[in-house]
């Protein structure tokens, strides 16, 4: 057993671990209520209490009386500082096996977990990025030497690191729409790396830079030449929606389509004008596509959508069946559901799209603060 005077520190790394091995954890989230209604961290087998850290600060008696004896116990804030002062208080009462997480939420979320989705049919290989804290997934195709990002993050070294670990040279990034939920790597990490940025043009009207048009009827090659990124045009939750089949197994549906839920069209403030568009591609163009197609999307919402090992997939013809924004018949209750009662719109969102233009130039700690918060991409995001 551990001495009661030892104090842990946990990181994000470790603590995605957890997450995703779901094993037991009790949380002590010390930040504002209103800040830990908005978000906190989530996972099958963690418990969490929230004790804001001013009522703590005259004694941890009734934090004590709260949490269970014998569990391991990790105290939380939003930079690190008053988390480690709560811990401190803890093991000083006698409390065993305590743990604070290393620079807080903040590190939460921006912690980058790959996976291995699965390999291609020349030999290379598909990997999935779950930014677990936000729930953002981005991607890496890897065939040959060469690789491309799709859906990017800001943490650009984390890509251009696992690429050189592979093997391989980063040569393209994508992005599937104008995000308006975190800030795109994709045009940072084309140019570190002397690599092709792609957006689709009917999202970049008003960017202030040069890329390569996204367009249906290019093909943009990874590797060995059978292994294609495939654009299809989706529009819905952007107009410029852009979606890829790769390899003929995989399709990459940005914030279209979700596991448990459907993109929303409201971000741009288009949500009349776009919700046609939303049920012609998820109701007619990904119905006319092979339904063994393993759905990849850019988002996810809840962590019941996190599979074996965190990844975030299912059959397209699963979803047809299983996920709600897929099933509503009538058109009317369809525009009802997209446009009406929806959950609040991400933190930051204009600031973000503005800065994924080019027209905004915020500093890291900047974009760090924008980002705060969880994605709320989907419908039915709460």
């Amino acid at each position: 057993m551990e001495a009661a005077t030892e104090l842990n520190i946990m990181t994000a790394k470790e603590l995605a671990r957890i997450v995703l091995a779901k094993e037991e954890l009790f949380i002590l989230d010390v930040r504002n209520e209103n800040d830990f209604n908005d978000w906190k961290i989530e996972g099958e087998s963690i418990d969490i209490l929230n004790i804001p850290y001013f009522e703590l600060l005259d004694g941890v008696d009734e934090a004590m009386n709260r949490i269970p004896v014998g569990k391991k116990l990790l105290v939380v804030c939003a930079k690190e500082g008053s988390s480690k002062f709560v811990a401190e208080q803890m093991v000083e009462a006698g409390r065993t096996n305590v743990h604070y997480l290393a620079d807080g939420m903040k590190s939460w979320s921006e912690h980058l977990e790959p996976v291995k989705i699965g390999g291609l049919k020349d030999g290379g290989s598909l990997y999935q990025f779950v930014r677990i804290g936000k729930g953002c997934l981005s991607y890496m195709v890897i065939s040959d030497g060469e690789a491309a990002v799709i859906d990017t993050l800001r943490m650009t070294d984390l890509y251009a690191r696992f690429a050189k670990e592979q093997g391989a040279k980063i040569k393209h990034t994508l992005d599937t729409h104008l995000h308006a939920d975190h800030i795109s790597g994709g045009r940072k990490l084309a140019e570190e790396e002397g690599a092709t940025y792609w957006l689709p043009p009917k999202d970049a009207g008003e960017v202030t830079f040069s890329y390569e048009k996204l367009e249906e009827s290019r093909q943009i090659t990874v590797g060995n030449s059978t292994i294609r990124i495939q654009p299809i045009y989706s529009p819905g939750h952007t107009i410029g929606s852009t979606s890829f089949i790769i390899d003929d197994c995989y399709l990459l549906t940005g914030d279209i389509l979700f596991i448990e839920s459907i993109g929303r069209p409201d971000l741009a403030g288009q949500a009349e004008d776009w919700t046609g568009d939303l049920r012609e591609t998820l109701y007619k163009r990904y119905k006319e596509l092979s339904q063994d197609l393993t759905v990849l999307p850019a988002h996810f919402g809840k962590v019941t959508e996190l599979g074996e090992g965190g990844r975030v997939m299912a059959k397209l013809s699963d979803l047809y069946r299983n996920n709600p924004g897929l099933n509503i018949q009538d058109e009317d209750a369809f525009r009802r559901t997209v446009t009406e009662n929806l959950p609040p719109q991400p933190n930051a969102y204009r600031e973000i799209r503005q800065t994924n233009m080019g027209k905004l130039m915020p500093d890291e700690d900047e974009q760090r603060e924008m980002e705060i918060g969880p994605n709320r991409c989907a419908v039915h995001d709460r």
